[in-house]
């Protein structure tokens, strides 16, 4: 029995590969097919070299494969599963004594495996190719400002003047710890503003806690001035600085706590940036859960004559996962939903589900 079991495991798991490589490699073709269509106009107007282009969709292979995975692994179990229940092989095996349980673990072990994989790979993986990619996007492509983004910390360089934000909340359209610094054709200072905090309402900012610092070109000193609100010019709209910043996939999930923790000391409200922390634990582990559900669709009898159903039960079960897992997040983002509960809702409401099906 031990020997039929490492047998039916083996099976299993090579069959279960087979198809998920086929599917990874099909939906990361037609993705990068679909972008290069997209974007090829772009980088032929900023006149970048084929090998600048190849570069571009090569760093994005790894954020799509980590997005892939988990639909890829469902859609390989269910017409692993599918082609046995149509064959009746599944009840051969259970006829032969063998409980469903003991085919499940293979698959399990699949789910883990991936979701450890996953991680490392939106970890460590993920962050460094993102952020060159949108580099390449937002400054050779698009010709945007330049900008540097590390820690807390945001640098913006415009025509003629320095932006230095310490915190960005985009939920509520807020900066916190603003310097604005002017420069002449000379690159001497002439003007510096000096804020607490900026709210973004109606089309334009308005700021408070305001000391702006003149140079006085007659006698060389600066003079300054308080204000406790003050509308000022700063032409960067919130989704600019959204776009702009360095976001949450650039970061590994060491940086972004250590993120969480320096913003916080500092008194700022770091939620939005929690839940995006708590999602890098919670999605790398829907492919267990994938694993648990592709079984039960596969293996019911009513769909045992369509292994087109089971597929488009899958992808049914994926879409609606994705949406559910978006507006949680959604949720968390604008602070109706704790962070930790809007990252894991999702996967708590589905891995349910999974277990009900299995002991069903």
């Amino acid at each position: 029995m031990g020997d039929m079991m490492t047998l039916i495991d083996k099976y299993l798991a090579k069959e279960v590969f087979k198809y998920f490589n086929m599917l990874l490699l099909m939906v990361v073709s037609i993705y990068l097919l679909v972008d290069f269509f997209e974007k090829i106009d772009n980088f032929m107007e900023a006149g970048l070299p084929i090998s600048k282009i190849l570069s571009f969709f090569q760093l994005k292979i790894p954020l799509i494969v980590t997005q892939i995975t988990p639909i890829g692994i469902l859609l390989a179990v269910i017409i692993v599963f599918g082609l046995m229940n149509k064959n009746n092989e599944l009840i051969a095996l259970q006829s032969s004594g063998v409980s469903i349980y003991f085919l499940l673990r293979p698959v399990i072990f699949i789910g883990l495996t991936l979701s450890i994989l996953v991680f490392l790979l939106s970890d460590l993986i993920v962050p460094i190719t993102v952020s060159k990619a949108n580099k390449i996007w937002n400054v050779e492509v698009k010709k945007r400002s330049a900008v540097i983004s590390k820690g807390k910390n945001i640098w913006i360089k415009d025509k003629g003047a320095i932006y230095n934000i310490t915190y960005f909340n985009p939920a509520k359209r807020t900066i916190s710890g603003i310097a604005f610094n002017y420069f002449d054709d000379d690159f001497r200072l002439t003007r510096r503003i000096d804020a607490r905090r900026g709210i973004f309402k109606n089309g334009r900012w308005i700021f408070y806690g305001v000391m702006e610092q003149k140079l006085n070109k007659e006698s060389n000193n600066y003079q300054f001035s308080f204000f406790k609100k003050r509308e000022e010019s700063f032409h960067f709209l919130p989704e600019e600085i959204k776009r702009v910043v360095k976001k949450s996939e650039e970061m590994n999930f060491l940086e972004l706590f250590e993120y969480i923790r320096n913003i916080e000391s500092e008194g700022y409200d770091a939620s939005t940036y929690k839940v995006d922390l708590y999602a890098k634990l919670a999605f790398p582990f829907i492919c267990l859960i994938m694993c648990l559900v592709g079984p039960f669709i596969a293996g019911r009898r009513e769909v045992k004559e369509g292994l087109s159903v089971s597929i488009f039960y899958g992808i049914c079960i994926a879409f609606f996962y994705w949406v559910f897992y978006s507006f949680c997040l959604s949720l968390g983002h604008g602070e109706i939903l704790p962070p930790f509960l809007a990252a894991w809702t999702a996967n708590i409401v589905f891995f349910s589900l999974g277990i009900f099906a299995i002991m069903k």
